[in-house]
C-alpha cells in the first residue's frame, strides 16, 4: 500500500494524502496495547499526518507515549483555544498555555500544525489569539498556524491572511468550502475532515437524532452513483480529487478500517467526469447546505 505525499500549502511541510484523525484513539475503554499498535502501524503504512485535540480524551497523551521515539516520522496536528485548566477559552493566554500543555503532554518540542479550533469570528477580529499563535511560531514551537471551522467564521479566517492553512468539512454531501473557501486560499494548506460524510449509506432509513442525519438527507436527495465502487472508497477518493486538498483525515481506532481506507486512498483520484457529476448534483440540490460543524 502506498500513500501519496502532498505539500501543505507553502509551509514547507508534506503530509500523507490520507491522515489519521485521532479522536477515537482517545477512548479510555480501548487497550493501551491496541492503540500502540494502531498508531505505529499507521506510520508503517505511510500515514504521516496525525490530527488530534485536547478534547479527544487520552488521544494526545497516547500519541506522546507511543510515538515519542518516532517524532520525525510524522506531521503532528492539534487544536488550540480551549481546554486549559484555569485559563479562559479563546484568549491569547489560553493559546500560549495550550501550546505548552500540548508540548508537554505529547513529549515534543514543536507542533507541526496548530489549529485554532472553531473560534468565533468576533474573537478572531480582536486578534489576541492570532497574535499568540504567531508568537509561538516565531519561537519555533509551531511550524504552521491554521484555522479549523466552518461557514462565516472560516470565510473570515481566510480573509485575515494570517493563517498558513485551514481545516473544514469536505465530502460528497458537504461541498460548501469548494464554493466559498478553496478558490480564495491561494498557497495555503487545506485538510478535509469527514471525507466519508459519516457513511450515511449505512442507515436504511433517516437516522433521526444521529450526527449523520443531515448528511443522510443530502445523500438521498443527490442520488449519487458510486460507479460500481464501494461507497466509502468513492467518497474518500472524491475528497482527494479536489486540487487544493493537502490531506483528508479519517478517524478510526479499528485496524481493519485503517487498512481499508489506506487501500482506497491508494487508488488515486476519481475520473474528472465523475467528480464533475458529484459537484453538479450538489449545486442542483443545494438548499443552503452549510458546512457541518
Amino acid at each position: 500500500m502506498t500513500i501519496d505525499k502532498r505539500p501543505y500549502g507553502n509551509s514547507g511541510l508534506y503530509v500523507s494524502a490520507l491522515g489519521l484523525g485521532a479522536g477515537q484513539i482517545g477512548d479510555a475503554k480501548l487497550s493501551e496495547a491496541a492503540i500502540n499498535k494502531l498508531l505505529n502501524d499507521a506510520l508503517d503504512y505511510g500515514v504521516t499526518l496525525i490530527d488530534t485535540a485536547p478534547g479527544y480524551g487520552l488521544s494526545e497523551a497516547r500519541i506522546g507515549r507511543y510515538l515519542r521515539s518516532r517524532r520525525a516520522d510524522f506531521v503532528l496536528s492539534t487544536k488550540l483555544g480551549y481546554g486549559v485548566s484555569g485559563v479562559e477559552d479563546w484568549t491569547g493566554a489560553c493559546i500560549t498555555a495550550g501550546v505548552e500543555q500540548a508540548l508537554r503532554v505529547m513529549h515534543t518540542d514543536r507542533l507541526d500544525i496548530a489549529h485554532l479550533h472553531s473560534c468565533p469570528q468576533h474573537v478572531l477580529a480582536e486578534t489576541d489569539v492570532i497574535d499568540a499563535l504567531e508568537r509561538a511560531k516565531r519561537e519555533g514551537k509551531i511550524r504552521a498556524i491554521a484555522y479549523s471551522g466552518e461557514n462565516d467564521d472560516l470565510v473570515y479566517a481566510v480573509s485575515t491572511g494570517r493563517f498558513d492553512g485551514f481545516m473544514a468539512s469536505l465530502n460528497i454531501c458537504d461541498q460548501r468550502v469548494l464554493i466559498d473557501v478553496l478558490p480564495y486560499i491561494g498557497g495555503k494548506g487545506f485538510i478535509a475532515k469527514r471525507p466519508s460524510a459519516n457513511h450515511p449509506w449505512r442507515f436504511p432509513t433517516l437516522p433521526v437524532g444521529d450526527y449523520c442525519e443531515e448528511y443522510w438527507r443530502r445523500w438521498h436527495a443527490m442520488s449519487v452513483s458510486a460507479h460500481g465502487l464501494e461507497r466509502g472508497e468513492f467518497a474518500i477518493r472524491f475528497a482527494l480529487s479536489m486540487p487544493m486538498v493537502s490531506s483528508a483525515i479519517i478517524g478510526t481506532a479499528n485496524p481493519a478500517h485503517l487498512i481499508e481506507n489506506i487501500r482506497w486512498a491508494g487508488h488515486g483520484k476519481l475520473p474528472p467526469a465523475w467528480v464533475e457529476d458529484v459537484c453538479d448534483a450538489f449545486k442542483r440540490h443545494d438548499r443552503g447546505w452549510t458546512g457541518q460543524i
